[in-house]
């Protein structure tokens, strides 16, 4: 069964309407009071937001945008060698400030040109069908809070570095926009659950945490592996097996530790060829097939 709940934070609204994140017993932040309040103010803004108006502006602390500049700063470093082709020209197509948070705006404006990509508010969780068909009219759900100061290279959930420097990095390069569109696409067209989560399961092992074999070795091109410090250093000791789809949506995960199965495409045109592909066409019948296939295999 999908497990996507486990990689956010349950965000609930009290009787009163205060808002409050619920982090887990072993959230760097969770015995931080200011940092408690913050991730509250921020799930609110999101909360609060209605389709068509404004992105809400999350005001930063001085300590968050530190906690920014040490990451960005790491992880580009961390691209030059490890990030494929089409991620690296991403980057530079999109060139986000070294020195801030940017705000959703600045960064839908800056995508706008390049993919067509919005971004949109999420206190947390979005459900499976809404965050994925969002995709298809290139709107993509982003949390906006950031992790906590005391261990700036590590968070537990996917917070704004993982959606801006994972994410907005691969949306501003043209070919990876068409398989975000294409999983969109998929996502509306199936109808059932296990074809949904079949799907999803596909998007987590490609733009999440896939691996493309170029200039004589494996690189990153899925948006998990971009935004992680330390995950992307230690990808290539994973068990990297060749694209197979069937495997791909019936594969389960651990999202607490690094992922000991990946699966690395040949080449960028495999990755459209097989996983665009798999989008393009993707049904409930086909699901089932693949489903069976790997029963048959197993």
């Amino acid at each position: 069964m999908f497990s996507e709940g486990q990689l956010y934070a349950p965000v609930v609204t009290l009787e009163g309407g205060d808002v409050v994140v619920q982090l887990g017993a072993d959230h760097p932040g969770v015995g931080d009071p200011d940092y408690r309040a913050r991730r509250n103010s921020i799930a609110a803004l999101a909360l609060d937001w209605v389709d068509g108006a404004p992105l809400p502006v999350a005001h930063y602390t001085d300590e968050e945008h530190e906690v920014w500049r040490v990451v960005s700063r790491e992880l580009e470093r961390k691209h030059e060698r490890l990030a494929c082709r089409a991620a690296r020209e991403g980057r530079a197509r999109i060139d986000l400030p070294a020195d801030h948070i940017p705000q959703l705006t600045d960064v839908t404006a800056a995508l706008a040109p390049l993919s067509g990509f919005t971004y949109l508010p999420a206190a947390g969780l979005v459900p499976l069908r809404v965050f994925y068909g969002s995709l298809a009219d290139r709107r993509f759900w982003s949390t906006q809070y950031i992790r906590h100061h005391s261990v700036p290279l590590y968070t537990p959930e996917p917070d704004v570095v993982h959606e801006v420097i994972g994410h907005a990095v691969t949306l501003a390069e043209p070919s990876y926009a068409q398989l975000y569109v294409a999983a969109g696409r998929a996502a509306r067209r199936v109808e059932s659950l296990e074809a949904l989560e079949f799907v999803s399961k596909v998007f987590w092992f490609s733009l999440e945490f896939g691996v493309v074999h170029e200039d004589g070795g494996p690189k990153a091109y899925g948006a998990g592996l971009l935004s992680s410090y330390g995950e992307i250093e230690e990808f290539g000791r994973s068990e990297l097996r060749p694209l197979d789809l069937a495997r791909m949506g019936v594969q389960t995960y651990d999202i607490t530790h690094y992922q000991p199965v990946l699966f690395a495409a040949e080449s960028w045109q495999q990755v459209h060829d097989v996983v665009g592909g798999f989008f393009d066409g993707a049904s409930d019948d086909l699901v089932a097939r693949l489903v069976h296939d790997s029963r048959v295999d197993a």
